[in-house]
């Protein structure tokens, strides 16, 4: 396996020494290193993968240097804007390298939103007209920095590295760790369940969230119910918005995250201006990527309340604990929506916390016969 030190070094020689993106489980130790070692000036963990793409464009503008770009292959996504239209050899010509964590890599077990990016990823970057290399334990890092760092040279564009499940030696971060919140974010959801009415209609963002609500559905013996967005990082505020402005007799509640809202951050101005008056958006901030390794979001510095009333948030609401949220449910149950709820919670989940058992076409099914019963 490699050393994220060792990686880190030979990037450096390579005179690669700015470093943007968005963190990616099977990047998460080199993504752990360079926070650990790097000022601020040299490494941004950014809202999402076409913003950190566009950084190192004006990072290359300032400098003449390309930067390293770091990133989940579903962010390629996101990042297909700035690559064909931005950096590409027939716009700008600036050079990137992208370290993309290959996540449902053909053959190697994974999440049902992983299997299709993971198959068409490379067939993406060619389209794309990426050159790209794979990156594994048993690779020749300096060898294979070399080749892709001389080519991305020679085009004066991106090049990518492929990096595949177990590729890197395990790394802790040093930072702080200290809690926002001790309200586990299992809690405050099992809280919001016993709260909300029966027939109200949630969607749950991608990752624990998910997870989570399905196991308290499990547990509570009810059958599911809710809209399980298993991938579309920060998009499940969007979904919640068409759900309640087709179904303006039912209440929707988004469960969302604070890295899933600061993704795609418009869509809360959207939403703010929407009049979808029976929408609750909830947004469950623990501050960090944590499905991904914990690192830490901007979400800790950012006052949301005057961010989702200047959007347009008819009201905004904030709890730490099951008594607070229990103290103002009323009021926030009662006010006309959209509305915005902010629950500070610690990170950290159960180590046995389960996944869902059924596909994501079986639990859209349920979500939508779940409606129409209730409906009638």
């Amino acid at each position: 396996m490699i050393s994220p030190a060792v990686f880190f070094t030979e990037l450096d020689k390579l005179s690669i020494s700015f470093f943007t993106g968005v963190p990616d489980s099977l990047l998460q130790s080199f993504c752990a290193y360079i926070e650990d070692n790097l000022p601020k000036s040299q490494h941004t963990i950014t809202a999402n993968e076409g913003n950190a793409l566009a950084m190192a464009a004006g990072y290359y503008l300032g400098t003449g240097k390309p930067a390293c770009v770091y990133m989940q292959n579903s962010g390629l996504g996101n990042v297909v804007n700035p690559l064909t239209s931005l950096t590409d050899a027939e716009v700008y010509r600036i050079p990137a390298l992208l370290v993309i964590g290959w996540r449902g890599e053909p053959g190697v077990k994974d999440e049902p939103q992983h299997i299709k990016q993971g198959r068409i990823t490379p067939q993406m970057l060619e389209l794309l007209g990426v050159p790209y290399f794979s990156l594994n334990a048993q690779s020749d890092v300096q060898d294979l920095l070399l080749q892709a760092t001389t080519i991305m040279q020679q085009t004066q564009s991106p090049v990518a590295l492929l990096v595949h499940k177990d590729t890197f030696v395990s790394y802790k971060s040093a930072q702080d760790t200290t809690p926002v919140s001790t309200f586990s974010r299992e809690a405050a959801l099992k809280t919001l369940l016993d709260l909300s009415d029966a027939d109200t209609a949630m969607i749950a963002t991608t990752g624990k969230t998910s997870r989570e609500l399905y196991e308290l559905r499990e547990q509570a013996g009810q059958a599911q119910r809710d809209f399980l967005t298993v991938g579309s990082m920060g998009h499940a505020s969007s979904i919640a918005l068409g759900l309640a402005l087709s179904r303006p007799d039912k209440k929707v509640t988004c469960l969302d995250g604070d890295g899933a809202l600061l993704m795609h951050l418009g869509a809360a101005a959207i939403i703010g201006q929407s009049k979808a008056s029976n929408l609750l958006h909830v947004v469950l901030n623990n501050c960090a990527h944590e499905s991904v390794g914990g690192q830490r979001t901007v979400a800790g510095n950012i006052d949301l309340q005057s961010m989702a009333l200047a959007l347009g948030y008819r009201h905004y609401f904030r709890a730490s604990s099951a008594e607070e949220l229990n103290g103002l449910w009323p009021e926030c149950a009662a006010a006309a929506g959209p509305n915005l709820l902010e629950i500070s919670i610690a990170c950290g989940s159960r180590t046995n916390l389960a996944r869902p058992h059924n596909t994501p076409e079986q639990n859209k099914q349920a979500f939508m016969e779940h409606l129409d019963h209730v409906n009638h």
